[in-house]
């Protein structure tokens, strides 16, 4: 099938629903998603943002934003994965227990109000190291844009055919995300890499995380921006930013940006086991 068969096919599997819980963070996958879905479903459609420390101020800004301009039904709900200690510790299954909070928050709301529980996950999302799966299956929950095999960039493509401005928005995972394995999630230490980040974005770049390793900040950003960031000046006021927000070290990754890239030591040595299953 092509990209518009696949959406149709999409429209099909959501029309059976009886109402629809789209776990709405603002990035691409999950704005298309609740977009078909409001399209399709209507007021039986409720796009549902997840706030907590791991989510970054300006993102759930944006999230709200379009869901005004789009008409979506729109609601905040609170997760509260920081006070899991299974959550907080930050082994590998990390995801797993921040997913698990997620889907026991939503699948109330979804009793409530007689609906399923939708997931942005796409054909895509299954290569990775991935526990978050996991808990979608455990949940029951659905992922229609797997279902119908839709691919990242088809579902940019759909979107921009949308109008949806978040056909090229980057993506960008949890703050959590960031942190190293083995080191603790903290409030403090989400809120270091939302500042670290916001102050790195103000400076002209989409793409970039900064990943924390404790006293060491390692920036990434495509390869072809890592000049720009190496620039004295510029690289100077940098590191003197992150250093103010509690960073020993500051570094900038030569391979440059790669989304899971804190991944590759466990897939290395054989931790991680596809889509997190043991």
């Amino acid at each position: 099938m092509d990209p518009v068969d696949r959406s149709d096919a999409l429209k099909g599997i959501i029309a059976e629903l009886p109402g629809a819980i789209v776990a709405y963070s603002g990035g691409a996958d999950s704005a298309f998603l609740a977009d078909v879905a409001h399209e399709v479903l209507g007021p039986r459609s409720i796009a549902v943002t997840a706030v907590s420390e791991s989510l970054a101020a300006d993102e759930r800004e944006q999230a709200a934003a379009l869901a005004r301009a789009r008409g979506w039904r729109h609601e905040e709900i609170r997760t509260r994965e920081i006070e899991r200690h299974e959550y907080r510790r930050n082994e590998p299954d990390r995801c797993f227990h921040c997913k698990d909070e997620l889907f026991v928050v939503l699948d109330r709301l979804a009793t409530d109000r007689r609906a399923i529980v939708l997931v942005g996950t796409n054909a895509d999302d299954t290569g990775d190291f991935r526990p978050g799966l996991r808990a979608a299956r455990e949940h029951g929950v659905r992922a229609p844009l797997l279902e119908t095999g839709l691919h990242k960039e088809e579902i940019r493509e759909l979107s921009r055919a949308r109008g949806l401005p978040t056909w090229d928005k980057p993506a960008s995972a949890c703050l959590a995300s960031r942190i190293a394995y083995g080191i603790e999630v903290t409030p403090e230490r989400l809120d270091r890499i939302a500042q670290a980040e916001a102050f790195i974005r103000s400076l002209g770049l989409r793409q970039l995380r900064v990943r924390d390793h404790g006293d060491l900040a390692r920036i990434e950003v495509p390869l072809e921006e890592v000049e720009q960031l190496a620039e004295p000046t510029l690289r100077a006021h940098i590191v003197e930013r992150l250093k103010g927000l509690g960073f020993v070290h500051v570094t900038l990754d030569l391979e440059g940006f790669r989304s899971g890239s804190m991944n590759a030591s466990l897939l290395s040595i054989g931790r991680a086991k596809k889509n997190g299953e043991a």
